[in-house]
């Protein structure tokens, strides 16, 4: 449980540094953060896994390149329905989904026991 809230925070802060990084894509404060973190993992949990599943020959073809659409279609969604969260745009929500993924692996890297 501790560890879900760790990385449930985690997440937040990381879409803060994004915002600060990415023209584009905005968060209000740590609540919309916080908020927006929960949604985003909720849609990829749900409708970004049925994606992922569907669109699989198109993501091998490109290399895995087409699941930061997929997220970057998760981010923006995300953003309509965050009060706090905005993001203007599909190139904002690409380069967005792509500084996320490299933050997440470096939140998974450092978080290895």
């Amino acid at each position: 449980m501790f560890r879900m809230l760790v990385h449930w925070l985690l997440s937040a802060i990381a879409l803060m540094l994004v915002s600060r990084i990415v023209p584009g894509f905005f968060v209000t404060g740590l609540q919309a953060a916080l908020i927006a973190a929960v949604v985003i993992g909720f849609l990829n949990a749900t409708l970004g896994f049925v994606l992922k599943v569907l669109t699989f020959p198109l993501v091998i073809l490109t290399f895995g390149i087409f699941l930061l659409v997929i997220n970057s279609a998760m981010i923006l969604l995300a953003s309509h329905l965050v009060h706090g969260f905005y993001v203007y745009g599909w190139r904002p929500a690409f380069i967005g989904a792509a500084v996320l993924a490299i933050l997440g692996l470096l939140v998974r890297a450092f978080s290895k026991e």
